[in-house]
């Protein structure tokens, strides 16, 4: 389980203008933080835009005596691993926080393991503690579909979710939950639980990343380590995306993460063996083609598992 705070802001003065309301929200800054931040994801961060902006003209419809009901802020975040589902809903904590939908604008993030219990009475503390501690912010829960498993009679998960359906609907204006994992199984998980489905305002389905924006990702991610590719190594790496991409448990930018991870492994164990080599800033952060060539992806593959 983690979590995770922003500061509290004052609740917005009434503006003049649109722009000045977009100005004094702080939103702004928030949407900009997360174009910085996830690499291509166009369709979401459209989708993340128009919740804000709709979020905001309620707020200023409310201060005018436009009163439309409070909104359901509910969410389903739905794609393959790696593909910036917790970030985005870091994000939208700040942004429900910044215009006044919640207290602390926190986000607790949590599988089924923080929720559900091994035996007869350990779930539902177990869950109350959860929603306890979100309580004024956002609760992200990954891979909500296993809190489902109708295969097993002695499971306890059905009971958190009755926990959390009574919760979503009785707290709704100090709580929002986020749900996320595989759209099929989640697709699923929504046909077995009608009422959660039912709760849930906004789908949000989050694509793949290109290789062209998993290259990106990648120099996005050396320039925060303070490394770079030569020419050679750029080549190498685009070629080792394309055979990644296919192979088995690719997970978008979590895999070049992983991936970045282990070529900085053979960076290091490359310099060391040239011992009469310069220790200088250039052979301190350059990634060569050798080091990713190394990697086990570009080697026949002999079986169906992944080889990064």
């Amino acid at each position: 389980m983690t979590d995770t705070s922003t500061s509290h802001d004052d609740a917005m003065a009434v503006p003049a203008t649109l722009g000045e309301a977009m100005r004094g929200s702080g939103i702004a800054e928030v949407l900009a933080q997360l174009d910085r931040e996830l690499v291509g994801l166009a369709p979401v961060k459209s989708r993340i835009r128009d919740i804000a902006a709709l979020l905001l003209v309620d707020k200023l419809r409310a201060q005018k005596g436009l009163s439309g009901g409070t909104p359901s802020l509910h969410m389903s975040f739905t794609g393959n691993p790696g593909t910036g589902k917790t970030t985005v809903a870091l994000r939208m904590a700040e942004i429900l926080h910044k215009l006044g939908y919640s207290r602390k604008g926190h986000l607790v993030a949590v599988t089924r393991d923080d929720l559900v219990g091994q035996y007869i009475g350990h779930t539902a503390p177990k869950t109350k503690e959860i929603l306890k501690k979100a309580m004024g912010g956002v609760l992200f829960i990954d891979e909500a579909y296993y809190l489902y498993r109708p295969e097993n009679e002695r499971d306890y998960g059905q009971e958190a979710i009755e926990i959390l359906l009574q919760v979503m609907e009785n707290n709704r204006d100090d709580l929002v939950v986020i749900l996320a994992g595989y759209k099929n199984r989640m697709d699923t998980f929504f046909q077995s639980n009608p009422g959660m489905s039912s709760r849930i305002a906004h789908h949000i389905d989050f694509p793949d990343y290109s290789t062209t924006e998993l290259s990106q990702i990648a120099q996005l991610m050396l320039g925060q380590m303070q490394y770079k590719f030569d020419e050679g190594a750029k080549r190498a790496f685009d070629e080792y995306l394309t055979l990644r991409i296919t192979q088995p448990h690719f997970a978008n930018a979590r895999s070049v993460r992983n991936a970045l991870d282990r070529i900085r492994l053979r960076h290091a164990s490359r310099l060391l063996g040239q011992s009469e080599a310069r220790a200088d800033e250039a052979a301190l952060t350059t990634i060569t083609e050798a080091d990713i060539r190394a990697s086990r992806v570009f080697a026949p593959i002999a079986s169906g598992q992944s080889k990064e």
